[in-house]
């Protein structure tokens, strides 16, 4: 079993094609914004390049850790301690016959839309609660995450 950091580098990055058309003025941006009391002056005033090379760094890590939730091959190679040397004759039996076995955009896709309402959603919602966040914040946001981790899901586990 090898982690694929192609897909994990893409999955990551496609984070950022979701962002940029569910955070446009025209799409979620506008109300977003409102919601946060974010203006453009405050925007203007970040530190971009730290922005984006820690949100790039956090999809990283996102994507990587979606192959153990997208790709069930990886339980089974957790299960002889990731040493193929220890594989017994039965493992390597089992990966010729299931190595390809859910391994589809479909599959990853669902498995990504799995996490992000029972493992994303919850949390954000949670800490919107607290936060004095609107629902409209917690639906905005809650959504960003289950359409970038429904493709990441969807890259990740169908990309061989």
């Amino acid at each position: 079993m090898e982690i694929n950091f192609l897909a994990v580098i893409v999955a990551a990055l496609s984070s950022f094609i979701v962002g940029f058309v569910w955070y446009h003025p025209k799409v979620f941006g506008t109300i977003w914004m409102n919601e946060i009391g974010m203006t453009d002056e405050k925007i203007k005033q970040g530190n971009m390049a730290k922005i984006f090379g820690l949100t790039f760094l956090f999809a990283f890590m996102l994507a990587f850790m979606m192959q153990m939730l997208t790709i069930h091959q990886f339980g089974a190679f957790g299960m002889i301690g990731g040493d193929l040397a220890n594989a017994k004759p039965s493992y390597l039996a089992f990966m010729n016959d299931y190595s390809d076995a859910f391994r589809t955009f479909k599959h990853g896709a669902f498995h990504g839309l799995l996490a992000s309402l029972f493992i994303v959603m919850p949390s954000i919602a949670t800490n919107s609660l607290f936060e004095r966040k609107s629902f409209r914040y917690a639906a905005i946001t809650s959504g960003y995450w289950m359409v970038v981790m429904t493709i990441m899901g969807s890259i990740i586990c169908g990309w061989k």
